[in-house]
């Protein structure tokens, strides 16, 4: 499975992003999918997570009722639309796809820089 992020950039507080995650290759294989992000000097986190088939979601505490995170399997692409951004969402935001028999793949990464 191969991920391609997109949607990344610099955006004022308050604003709003949306991150695109496009996947190729092993699709059917792939059971859930995610946003990570990670802030300088600290571990990569969870924002959201979507399940492939059924598209149940989960977010952190951090980023519910701002983040939604949604696919389109006819395009085999995840979405991440993220409004009200606050500087402390700032980031480089992956894509993760885990897969039927236990993989995980991860995109290059995109950066999100939100100003004060």
């Amino acid at each position: 499975v191969q991920l391609v992020e997109s949607g990344g950039g610099l955006v004022q507080a308050g604003g709003s992003l949306r991150l695109s995650c496009a996947a190729s290759g092993r699709i059917f294989s792939i059971n859930a999918m995610g946003w990570y992000r990670q802030a300088p000097g600290k571990q990569r986190d969870l924002v959201a997570a979507i399940t492939w088939g059924v598209g149940s979601t989960d977010y952190a505490d951090s980023v519910k009722g701002r983040f939604t995170i949604s696919r389109d399997k006819s395009k085999n692409t995840m979405y991440l639309q993220m409004n009200s951004l606050k500087p402390e969402d700032t980031a480089v935001y992956y894509c993760n796809a885990y897969t039927a028999d236990t993989y995980e793949y991860w995109g290059q990464g995109t950066q999100v820089t939100v100003s004060s």
